[in-house]
């Protein structure tokens, strides 16, 4: 057991595995190229291959130019790998024909193992699979039933926090080393939209009994995505463990519900003709929160973060709903919600009704209210251009409503590298707007 842990705990993204990968695949790239040794292979099907990966690459690039599953352009390096995947499923088919058994055998393990390297490739990119049992979907370490740990245990779970948490709570002796993790549906009574179950994270303190009256934070993440992305690529239990560990088992009851509804939706976390995901998070997934789990029912102490989409939904929540969110984190998100143009977006949202697509633009909302109680960290890639130069236009039209922003950069582009780790970063800040810590 100990051992297969060990393995699937590998990181894909750095390290041996993820350079012996690399290195397998080259040979891979060239074992392939050497499954015939003709001159007409050379002349002949070796560009057919190239042209056959390239003419495929062509056609994935014009499909997501005209039918923009997500709004943002893949960068080249990501085009490129999915390349080097045609490339090799190109040339297995070209040197398919009259070989021997073992030859044919030889090469669909060369293009396996290519295609498994260019996904490695662009896994780095992002960062959202960065270990074996991440890429594999295994269930989480620190995973457990929920009917292990939503039964509610005397105490003051109930009363809302009246000053840091920190200054009265003592650990007891039998406080476990780690958290626990659940999966379940979060009901959809008020918004009928149909979600994915979420995660939940529960830390340490929460598994003792009497429990403590812990915030909630709010988790969303990106687009293409799952409610999963933010244990996965955002190492979210671990973190929340390391900050506990720091801190008398005390962190907050992460809840990481699904603001898509299916891995290449994009719904935009507003109510339109896509779908009621605002609701859904704002009333259904809240009022789930607070009945379901003991936790502090005090909405001043919620938070609502998320990375890319799930950040540009953290800022459409807090300015539409400040009473809930007077907290927020945004990592890497957009200045407004978009399927890529504004006619498109309030075309399908909206049957182009301009005005009702403003009345939800955080931008707008910015613009038109004020926002006192409010405080924001962004943060983002200083190597991320894009999204770097819509943080500073939400920080500045942030600022002037009257919310308290903290902005941030961190090294990288657009990717888990940047949110999670900036979660890190945050959770001083974090955890003392939300009353846990002085």
């Amino acid at each position: 057991m100990d051992y297969w842990r060990s393995l699937t705990s590998l990181s894909l993204v750095h390290g041996p595995l993820h350079l012996g990968l690399m290195a397998a695949s080259a040979v891979a790239l060239l074992v392939l190229l050497s499954l015939r040794r003709t001159r007409a292979w050379w002349i002949r099907w070796v560009p057919v291959a190239v042209a056959s990966a390239g003419t495929l690459l062509g056609l994935v690039w014009l499909w997501l130019h005209v039918a923009r599953p997500f709004p943002d352009p893949l960068p080249l390096v990501v085009l490129a790998w999915i390349g080097v995947g045609f490339l090799g499923i190109a040339l297995l088919a070209a040197g398919w024909r009259r070989q021997h058994w073992f030859v044919r055998v030889l090469g669909v393990g060369a293009a396996v193992l290519l295609v498994g390297g260019a996904a490695d490739g662009i896994d780095t990119v992002y960062g959202a699979y960065p270990s074996v049992s991440a890429a594999l979907q295994l269930p989480p370490r620190d995973g457990v039933s929920a009917s292990s740990v939503l039964p509610r245990t005397p105490g003051p779970a109930a009363a809302t926090l009246t000053g840091p948490l920190s200054a009265t709570w003592r650990p007891p002796a039998d406080l476990p080393s780690h958290g626990a993790v659940i999966e379940m549906p979060i009901p959809a009574p008020r918004s009928g939209f149909v979600a994915r179950p979420a995660w939940v994270y529960l830390p340490p303190a929460y598994l003792t009994s009497p429990r403590p009256s812990l915030p909630v934070l709010m988790l969303v993440g990106g687009q293409p995505g799952s409610p999963r992305d933010w244990l996965d690529g955002g190492q979210v239990a671990q973190r929340m463990d390391a900050w506990a560990a720091a801190h008398g088992g005390l962190a907050p009851v992460v809840i990481m519900p699904d603001g898509l509804g299916a891995q290449m939706a994009n719904p935009m976390c507003m109510d339109s003709a896509l779908g009621k995901v605002d609701t859904y998070l704002s009333q259904d997934v809240a009022a789930w929160a607070v009945e379901t789990l003991q936790v502090d029912p005090d909405h001043a102490h919620w938070a609502v973060g998320g990375w890319s989409y799930g950040g540009t939904c953290a800022l459409q929540l807090a300015t539409a709903h400040p009473d809930l969110f007077r907290t927020f984190y945004d990592a890497s998100g957009q200045q407004k919600p978009t399927l890529g143009d504004d006619a498109k977006t309030v075309t399908a949202a909206f049957g182009g009704n301009q005005a009702a697509f403003d009345a939800v633009n955080p931008l707008h909302e910015l613009a038109a209210r004020s926002y006192p109680g409010t405080a924001g960290y962004l943060i983002v890639g200083s190597s991320d251009p894009t999204y770097r130069a819509q943080a500073q236009v939400v920080a500045a039209a942030a600022t002037a409503a009257g919310m308290t922003i903290t902005y941030r950069e961190r090294p990288g582009k657009h990717s888990w590298g940047v949110s999670g780790p900036g979660l890190e970063d945050a959770l001083p800040w974090l955890t003392t707007r939300m009353g846990l810590m002085q």
